[in-house]
């Protein structure tokens, strides 16, 4: 508005503005049409969050706890799990799909959990690196 009033041309305040000089078009008609309250920014409402700052901090720290504290077999976090968890303890039904959403709202990542066996011996694993490997591993020809 200031850059308007100043005098300047549409295509010099969109340069100062980054902006297309067709929006600085559609500012100027709003602002004659309706004033300068037409430009202000609006904040987009939006449906109201189901889970509110306390509730997704409450459920931090239940995912934090693992999922077998929650009841389930494994300690793996899997998006049914979670909807599941946010039902029994909150009430709430979230779709599925939608739980990725919260999770990185709250800063958390999708992981692919490592396949290992369960009898695998960090240990022995280990050894065989260090003293058979050598032993085994083909030299380059020389």
């Amino acid at each position: 508005m200031e850059y308007l009033d100043q005098g300047l041309q549409l295509g010099e305040i969109a340069r100062k503005v980054g902006v297309d000089r067709r929006s600085v078009r559609r500012w100027k008609a709003s602002i004659q049409k309706d004033g300068p309250e037409a430009i202000r920014a609006k904040p987009l409402a939006g449906r109201p969050a189901r889970l509110n700052q306390g509730a997704k901090k409450r459920l931090e720290a239940i995912l934090l706890r693992g999922a077998r504290a929650a009841g389930f077999s494994t300690d793996l976090w899997t998006c049914p799990r979670v909807v599941h968890v946010i039902q029994k303890v909150f009430g709430v039904r979230y779709h599925v799909d939608h739980i990725g959403r919260i999770l990185h709202s709250l800063g958390w990542s999708p992981q692919k959990p490592q396949r290992r066996a369960v009898e695998r011996d960090e240990v022995a694993i280990q050894r065989w690196v260090q003293a058979d490997w050598p032993r085994v591993k083909k030299t380059p020809h020389g």
